[in-house]
C-alpha cells in the first residue's frame, strides 16, 4: 500500500454536558481529523484526540497539528507498506507525541482494513461481537448535581460508573453514590493530582472501604514508587492511566508491581499499534485492562470498540455512546450504546460511514499533503 495524500482537519464540536476534571473544565473541543488517502482514492480516517491544554498531557491541538504537518505525515507519504503495523517504523525518529502519532496510526489501520475488506476489529484480531460500555463523570458543583448524572447514566443502563476526584472532592461524593448505588461497579480517576502527604494519603486510603473497582492514577505520571508504595496498603487495585506511554513504560511498572489494573488508551500511546502491543504484554501478566476514552469524536471512538473486542479487555471500556457528548457526531450511524452495550461493527474498515458535510461545517482549519508537492 502507499499513503498519496493526507488531510488534516481541526474540527470544533459542542459537549453536551460541561466536563470538569481535578485540573480543568471543557464544554467543547477542538480534535484533529486525519485522512491518509491510497492512489485508489481510498480514504482511512484517524482522529487526534488531544487535549487543548497541556494538563493532561504535555501535548495540546497545535503542538499536534505542527508535529503530523511538519514530521508525521512527510514520513508516511510515498511509502509502500503492507501491513498497519509497519507504518510507525517511518516516525521512529520522533519522540514523543503520542496523541499526534496516533491519529496517524489509526488512520493507517482503517485504510488497510477498507481497502482489504476486513473490519478494523477483525483486522486488530478481536474476538467479542459487542462491548460493554461505561461511563466517566467530571467532578459537579454540588454532591446533589453528582447523584443526578449517575442516576441519569445507571438508567441508561451504563453498568459501570467512573467519578473524577480531587483533593477534598474524594471521600463525600464516593460516600454519597456508594449509598445510593451500593452494588454499582464504580471507580474513580485522579488524573495524578494527589500528593504522599498524610493528609492525602488518608484520604485514598479511606476509599478502601467503599469497594471501589480501582483507583486510577493517583499520583503525578512519572511517580511509579508512590503507586507501588500505595498499591501496598490498600486493597482497592490501583490502575495507572497517565503513567503508562510506552511499553517499557508499562514493563517498568510492573516490575515495580505498581498496578494490578491498565487502563489502555489509544491516542495516550500513540496508536492502537502500540495499544494492542499492550494489551498483550499486560494478558501476559495476568493485568486486566479496558480502553480508556478522551471525549473521542466518532472516529476514535469506534478505533476504540474495535480496540475493546481484544480477549484481555474484560472491564468496562469507555467507549459509551456518541449522544452522552456530542448532539451530532462525525460518524453515521453514531456509537449507539443499548442497556450499557455497544455492538463491534462487522463492515470493513472503521464500521461507520463519516459525515464529511458536518465536518466541513464545523472545521475552523484544514491542510493537504500529497505526494506530488514533497
Amino acid at each position: 500500500m502507499r499513503v498519496t495524500a493526507a488531510r488534516l482537519h481541526r474540527v470544533r464540536l459542542p459537549l453536551v454536558h460541561a466536563f470538569r476534571t481535578s485540573s480543568h473544565s471543557k464544554a467543547g473541543l477542538d480534535h484533529i481529523l486525519v485522512e491518509l488517502e491510497d492512489a485508489s482514492g481510498t480514504v482511512g480516517w484517524g482522529e487526534i484526540a488531544s487535549p487543548s491544554d497541556p494538563y493532561y498531557a504535555p501535548e495540546t491541538v497545535e503542538s499536534c497539528w505542527h508535529i503530523a504537518e511538519h514530521y508525521l505525515l512527510p514520513a508516511v507519504l510515498g511509502q509502500e507498506w503492507d501491513a498497519a503495523e509497519q507504518v510507525p517504523q517511518y516516525w521512529a525518529k520522533v519522540r514523543g507525541n503520542q496523541f499526534a502519532k496516533a491519529g496517524v496510526d489509526v488512520a493507517a489501520w482503517v485504510l488497510w482494513s477498507t481497502v482489504h475488506g476486513v473490519p478494523l476489529a477483525k483486522a486488530l484480531g478481536g474476538t467479542r461481537t459487542e462491548v460493554t460500555a461505561g461511563v466517566s463523570l467530571g467532578i459537579e458543583p454540588t454532591v446533589d448535581e453528582l447523584l443526578a448524572e449517575v442516576r441519569r447514566q445507571v438508567e441508561a443502563g451504563y453498568p459501570r460508573v467512573k467519578l473524577k476526584i480531587a483533593p477534598g472532592w474524594d471521600v463525600e461524593p464516593v460516600r454519597a453514590v456508594r449509598a445510593e448505588y451500593p452494588d454499582l461497579d464504580l471507580h474513580v480517576d485522579a488524573n495524578g493530582s494527589y500528593s504522599e502527604s498524610a493528609e492525602q494519603l488518608a484520604a485514598l486510603r479511606a476509599l478502601d472501604e467503599f469497594g471501589l473497582t480501582m483507583i486510577e492514577q493517583p499520583f503525578a505520571p512519572r511517580d511509579l514508587l508512590a503507586h507501588a508504595r500505595l498499591q501496598r496498603t490498600v486493597e482497592t487495585p490501583v490502575c495507572l492511566d497517565e503513567s503508562v506511554e510506552t511499553l517499557a513504560d508499562l514493563e517498568t511498572a510492573l516490575s515495580l508491581e505498581a498496578l494490578r489494573v491498565l487502563n489502555i488508551k489509544v491516542s495516550r500511546m500513540g496508536g492502537l499499534t502500540v495499544a494492542r502491543a499492550a494489551h498483550d504484554l499486560a494478558q501476559q501478566a495476568g493485568i486486566p485492562v479496558w480502553c480508556g476514552g478522551m471525549h473521542e469524536f466518532g472516529i476514535g471512538r469506534a478505533a476504540n470498540v474495535a480496540l475493546s473486542s481484544l480477549p484481555g479487555f474484560t472491564l468496562p471500556s469507555d467507549v459509551s455512546a456518541s449522544e452522552k457528548y456530542y448532539a451530532r457526531d462525525v460518524v453515521t450511524p453514531p456509537v449507539v450504546a443499548r442497556q450499557g452495550v455497544v455492538r463491534v461493527p462487522e463492515s470493513a474498515g472503521l464500521g461507520h460511514g463519516v459525515d464529511t458535510d458536518l465536518i466541513a461545517a464545523n472545521t475552523i482549519a484544514t491542510t493537504t499533503i500529497a505526494t506530488t508537492a514533497l
